[in-house]
């Protein structure tokens, strides 16, 4: 009997300490913002709300207020070495008030991926996302759709951010 009872203890004293690590490695888990890959803290609610509002106003195609989103020192460099797509503030004004107006119809859903920051305090968002669009075309009206992956590159400006890159 002592043999039976002594492996019955050993078993639930194993099964107790088993139980104990899974309960720990569960309450040191992080937690993330819901629908993101984004670990949930203040800071990032804070920057995922700013990328909201702008994924927003791409939607409402508030070209104002994307303006007053995008940094005076906005630049994109198109990803390659080639200076001619290369667009700055004023680049990106022109694009939104004579090509980005035309477009009608916008859903654009964002899966946040990431954020980070580097000493300079730039804030990194890395996010994929879905567009979904109509366009003049050469036929009358066309339907686009774009799935790919974009970082935004914000700067801290008061309480709120400015967009540097990646709009």
């Amino acid at each position: 009997m002592e043999t039976v009872l002594g492996r019955a203890m050993h078993k639930f004293f194993l099964f107790a300490m088993l139980l104990v690590v899974w309960l720990g490695a569960i309450g040191c888990s992080k937690s993330y913002i819901p629908n993101t890959d984004v670990e949930d803290t203040s800071d990032n609610r804070k920057v995922i709300s700013f990328c909201e509002d702008y994924r927003k106003a791409v939607e409402e195609k508030n070209i104002g207020r994307l303006l007053k989103m995008a940094s005076l020192r906005y630049f994109e460099d198109g990803g390659n070495t080639n200076p001619e797509d290369d667009l700055d503030y004023d680049g990106l004004k022109s694009y939104l008030t004579t090509t980005f107006v035309k477009t009608q119809a916008i859903r654009y859903e964002i899966r946040y991926r990431r954020i980070a920051k580097d000493e300079t305090k730039k804030v990194f968002v890395e996010f994929s996302y879905t567009a979904s669009y109509r366009i003049p075309g050469l036929k009358g009206e066309e339907w686009k759709h774009t799935v790919a992956d974009n970082r935004l590159e914000l700067v801290p400006e008061g309480e709120s951010f400015k967009i540097l890159a990646g709009m």
